[in-house]
């Protein structure tokens, strides 16, 4: 088991928030002139988006270096819809491309996110779905 911790704390004489984690910061605001927002930094949908995307590309990267190989590019969009009032995220999904610098035979028999792109939507703790379209 892992754990993590994180603090985010306001920014003086606005309502935004910055927050950190091993050395690394992010600014969170609302958009501007919504609900006191000055757009100084990501809002909450911004932030899962970004998460559930980054979270992807380091996947790829574990799954990759596993079999040996180097990946020139990744390419990861993620959608999230948002709905109801409160807005609550309701579904998300990725278009993903990923190219190695040369591709190894094996490449589509035994990547495991390749694998599991296969059986969308992915559910990540029953929360939302996540679906995943192959664009590679």
């Amino acid at each position: 088991m892992t754990t993590m911790t994180f603090q985010l704390r306001s920014i003086p004489g606005t309502q935004g928030a910055v927050g950190w984690a091993d050395g690394h910061t992010i600014v969170v605001d609302r958009p501007e002139g919504k609900a006191g927002g000055m757009g100084l930094g990501f809002n909450g949908g911004q932030l899962l988006g970004l998460a559930i995307g980054g979270c992807f590309c380091n996947d790829l990267q574990y799954v990759a270096h596993d079999m040996g190989v180097s990946l020139a590019t990744i390419a990861v969009d993620v959608t999230v819809t948002l709905e109801g009032s409160p807005l609550l995220a309701t579904q998300a999904t990725m278009r993903v491309a990923a190219k190695p610098q040369r591709k190894p035979r094996t490449w589509r028999a035994s990547c495991d996110v390749h694998g599991k792109s296969r059986r969308s939507p992915i559910l990540l703790s029953g929360a939302f779905p996540i679906h995943i379209v192959e664009d590679c």
